[in-house]
């Protein structure tokens, strides 16, 4: 099964895209799309990493009664929880230091069409806030003013989180949580795929020899296939398609029979954390967790946090953990979004949500 769709909206967006499978989950996810399509309401994509949540987000706008009108994405991890208000909503000229001019955001871009929030689990609540209010009334204001945008735009959103449990712990908004989720669709794992992994893989096999410039379409021996086949794929289709155009492009003959899965392995023997980490470039996380003991320890500070609600409680961990990083890096930031597994502008941002007390060197 496969499909080809093209967005000439009045956005100018142009979207081209495709869809392979043949097995029984690829074939009841492509149905569960097409049966709320053309139902103008708000969808919720689920699914891990890779998955195509994206994909079958585009084909839900195309197969809606709103395919001719531009279908606006948004990846909401890729922004500092500051920028997230003004990029959906835009901003008056004057807003704040650097608004020269009045922008408007995804959401007047999408006008009449779809909005996709992909990763919207990380949206801030304030900013939450005013995304119900577009979802129930169709209006909002700019940064900057108090004037009200009326907008016509259906909203198409998608993430890997758990957001019923993110509702739980409150932070994510369960009111939108009840207004997004008009239908649930899971995107499937490659893992549960499994009589798709051939097909997608001769279809990415071909696609990078023709890059190449082969004359010869390649073939994968049958322990190659077996190989795939018996592999995961914990990083889906996006897995799939590294891993055979890499095995493509580094064979030396049309018949692909070697397939490599971790780019990573050194042929140093160490890993790169381990190397890195003795020549002193990089902390040992171990002297995170050791910072992190200092002070009150460990179990004072659970006991602490325990006796606070539980929001209180999640910010002040936060706010511990950031310190923690800051002083176990010498206060390098960038290093510190490294060891927390986070992004430099995420770090930035939640450093910025904290307060400056969290870049204080001890005695400052």
């Amino acid at each position: 099964m496969a499909f080809s769709s093209q967005d000439g909206g009045e956005g100018g967006h142009v979207y081209m895209s495709e869809a392979l499978g043949q097995s029984e989950a690829f074939i009841e996810f492509q149905e569960q799309i097409s049966q709320v399509a053309p139902i103008d309401r708000p969808v919720l994509i689920l699914g891990e990493r890779g998955t195509g949540k994206e994909l079958a987000a585009a084909r839900v706008h195309f197969l809606s009664k709103r395919w001719q009108k531009p279908m606006v994405t948004l990846n909401c991890a890729a922004l500092t929880p500051t920028l997230i208000g003004s990029e959906l909503f835009g901003y008056e000229k004057g807003a704040f230091t650097g608004a020269g001019s009045r922008q408007i955001g995804r959401f007047e871009q999408a006008a009449d069409g779809t909005l996709f929030l992909d990763e919207i689990g990380t949206i801030p609540m304030e900013v939450q806030e005013k995304i119900l209010r577009v979802v129930e009334y169709g209006t909002f204001e700019r940064v900057g003013s108090s004037r009200p945008v009326r907008v016509d735009v259906r909203i198409v959103a998608a993430t890997n989180a758990d957001l019923p449990r993110l509702a739980g712990l409150g932070r994510f908004k369960q009111d939108l949580l009840d207004r997004l989720s008009f239908e649930v669709i899971y995107a499937p794992p490659l893992r549960y795929r499994k009589e798709d992994i051939l097909l997608l893989a001769t279809h990415f096999a071909s696609r990078m020899a023709y890059e190449l410039g082969w004359e010869k379409v390649p073939h994968l021996t049958s322990g190659a296939v077996k190989t795939l086949e018996s592999y995961p794929w914990p990083g889906n289709i996006r897995e799939l398609k590294n891993v055979i155009e890499r095995a493509v492009y580094k064979s030396a003959s049309h018949m692909i029979g070697k397939i490599s899965f971790d780019p990573f392995q050194s042929r140093y023997g160490e890993g790169l954390e381990t190397g890195l980490a003795q020549e002193g470039l990089v902390p040992d996380p171990e002297s995170l967790a050791s910072s992190e003991a200092g002070g009150a320890g460990e179990k004072q500070l659970l006991a602490a946090l325990l006796e606070k609600p539980l929001k209180e409680s999640l910010l002040a961990l936060e706010s511990h953990r950031l310190s923690a990083a800051l002083s176990a890096c010498q206060f390098n930031q960038r290093k510190a979004a490294a060891l927390l597994g986070i992004s430099y502008d995420q770090f930035r941002g939640l450093k910025k949500k904290h307060g400056p007390g969290i870049n204080k060197k001890p005695g400052a």
